[in-house]
C-alpha cells in the first residue's frame, strides 16, 4: 500500500457550516463537477467514459505532518487497517470477498499532507463501491488480531526501506533539515511505535481527522454528476460533522528554518553504488504558491537532455543520473538534487555539481527554448494523465490536501506563465546563498580509498 501558520479561532458545529458556505464554486476543469454537503463533506464527479468503469477514491488531511513521535508511523498503519473488519463487514475475509464480488482493484497511500483510499469498480456498481467505502471510513472495527497481522506488514515496508543506502540518505538528510519535526516529514514512521500500536491509537487518529469536513469525495468515471451527487449525499449525509477544524484545533508546528548548512559522509557496506543528495528548504504553498509553480518548471529545465547540469553530469560522465526535483507542500517542502556519481571521479562529481548550483542565479543558465521545452513537457505529461480515468482523482486529492481545487485546475495553464523572473525569485530565494543539507552514501572501502570526507565540503 501504497504537508505560515496564521491563527484561527476554533469553530462551533454551526459556525464550521455557515462557514463552509460561505466560500464560492472553486473552478474546476470542463466536466468537473463539485458540491459541498452540508455536513462539510467535500464531492467532486468527474464526467468521463472512456472505459466504463469507476473511480472512488476519498482523501483525508492526515499523514506525517499530524504526527508527532508518540503517533510516527500510525497514519500509514491507520490506512492499512481501512481494508479490514467495519460494520457491514466484520472481518477482512468478508470484506475482500465483496471488493471480488465487484471486481474491484484497490488501493490506499499515506504521505505527508495526504491519506487517501480508491475502489476502482464497473460502472454499474457505483452505489455499492460508496457502501463499501462509507463502511470502512466510518465505521471501521479495529480487532486486535488484525492488528497483530498487520503491525509486521507495516513494519515490513519499514524494513525493506531500510535494506537501500538511498533511504538511509534520504532519512538522514531529512534529519538534518528538519530536526525533532522529522516525524511530520517521515511517513514510514519509527519501528517501536508501529510494533506497539492498539486500537486505541487507531481510533485517537479516527477522532481527531476522520471526519467529513477534512475529508474529499471523488466519483470519476462513466457516471453523470447527478446521479453520483445524488448517491453521495444518500450514502455520506449521514456522517456527522465534527464541530471543529481538526487544524485548528490540533495545529502543525511551524518547520524551522536551517540554521546552517549541514554536510556528511556516511559509510554502508550495502552501498555498492554510491549516493549523493543536496537539500534545501523550498517553498510552502501558503505562503509562496507561485514559486511551488515556478520550482516544478525549473527542476524540467534541468532535467533536459540540453541542459547544462545533464551535460555536465552525465554526458562527461561523472554521473550516471542526477535529476533536481520540488515536492509540493502545504507548509514548507523540499528542493533536492538526488545523483549516482561514476564510483571513480566522485571528486569531480561532487565539485561540477557544486558548479552548477552556484550557476543557477545567472540569466544565461538556460536558453529560452529550454523554458518553451520544459513548458511543453509538463503539458504533454498533463494530457497523458488525462487518458488513464483512474489516475485522476489521485492527482486531483493531492492539490486538494496541499494546495486547493483552484491550483490544481490553474496549473496547467501557471506553468505556461512562468517567466524567467519567477524562476530567478524562486533560486533567490529558496536556494542561493541558503543553508543546504548534503551527503553521500558510499562503502567504507571506497570512502578509505578516495578519502572522501576530505573533499565532500560546500563551500
Amino acid at each position: 500500500m501504497t504537508l505560515k501558520i496564521t491563527k484561527l479561532l476554533t469553530l462551533t458545529a454551526v459556525g464550521i457550516i455557515s462557514s463552509l458556505f460561505a466560500f464560492g464554486q472553486p473552478r474546476l476543469p470542463q466536466g468537473y463537477f463539485w458540491k459541498k454537503l452540508p455536513n462539510g463533506l467535500e464531492v467532486v464527479v468527474i464526467e468521463n467514459s472512456k472505459v466504463p468503469l469507476t473511480t472512488i477514491e476519498i482523501a483525508v488531511k492526515n499523514g506525517a505532518y499530524t504526527e508527532g513521535p508518540e503517533y510516527s508511523g500510525l497514519s500509514h498503519l491507520f490506512e492499512h487497517m481501512f481494508f479490514k473488519a467495519n460494520k457491514d463487514y466484520p472481518d477482512q475475509e468478508k470484506f475482500l470477498k465483496r471488493t471480488q464480488e465487484l471486481g474491484a482493484i484497490w488501493n490506499g497511500t499515506t504521505g505527508n499532507e495526504r491519506v487517501n483510499y480508491y475502489f476502482t469498480i464497473g460502472k454499474d456498481s457505483l452505489d455499492a463501491g460508496l457502501r463499501l467505502i462509507n463502511a470502512s471510513i466510518r465505521f471501521p472495527i479495529y480487532k486486535e488480531e488484525d492488528m497483530k497481522k498487520e503491525r509486521p506488514v507495516v513494519d515490513g515496508e519499514f524494513q525493506r526501506n531500510e535494506s537501500s543506502p538511498g533511504f538511509h540518505l534520504y532519512y538522514d538528510i531529512s534529519k538534518l533539515m528538519w530536526g525533532d519535526l522529522i516525524t511530520r516529514k517521515m511517513p514510514i514512521g519509527i519501528h517501536e511505535v508501529i510494533n506497539s500500536a492498539t486500537p486505541e491509537k487507531m481510533m485517537v487518529i479516527k477522532d481527531k481527522y476522520y471526519h467529513p469536513n477534512n475529508s474529499l469525495l471523488i466519483i470519476c468515471g462513466d457516471v453523470k454528476h447527478e446521479d453520483g451527487f445524488k448517491k453521495a449525499e444518500a450514502i455520506f449525509g449521514s456522517w456527522p460533522n465534527s464541530g471543529f477544524d481538526p487544524h485548528v484545533k490540533y495545529p502543525i508546528p511551524p518547520f524551522k528554518p536551517m540554521a546552517k548548512t549541514e554536510v556528511f559522509v556516511k559509510e554502508m557496506s550495502i552501498a555498492r553504488t554510491p549516493m549523493a543528495m543536496y537539500a534545501w528548504q523550498g517553498p510552502a504553498y501558503m505562503t509562496d504558491s507561485a514559486s511551488t509553480v515556478a520550482a516544478d518548471v525549473f527542476s524540467t529545465i534541468t532535467g533536459l537532455n540540453s541542459s547544462k547540469l545533464q551535460q555536465a553530469l552525465i554526458d562527461k560522465g561523472l554521473a550516471s543520473s542526477a535529476g533536481l526535483s520540488y515536492n509540493t507542500s502545504h507548509y514548507t517542502g523540499t528542493i533536492s538534487i538526488f545523483v549516482v556519481p561514476n564510483p571513480t571521479k566522485l571528486k569531480e562529481c561532487h565539485e561540477e555539481v557544486m558548479n552548477q548550483i552556484n550557476q543557477w542565479s545567472k540569466p544565461d543558465y538556460y536558453t529560452d527554448e529550454q523554458l518553451a521545452d520544459a513548458k511543453a513537457i509538463l503539458l504533454r505529461d498533463h494530457s497523458r494523465e488525462l487518458e488513464k480515468p483512474s489516475s485522476i482523482p489521485s492527482s486531483l486529492s493531492f492539490q486538494w490536501c496541499s494546495t486547493s481545487l483552484d491550483y490544481y485546475t490553474d496549473l496547467t495553464d501557471n506553468y505556461q506563465k512562468v517567466t524567467r523572473a519567477d524562476i530567478a525569485k524562486y533560486i533567490s530565494t529558496y536556494i542561493t546563498g541558503k543553508p543546504m543539507a548534503a551527503g553521500m552514501v558510499l562503502t567504507p572501502e571506497l570512502s578509505k580509498q578516495v578519502n572522501a570526507a576530505s573533499f565532500f565540503v560546500v563551500k
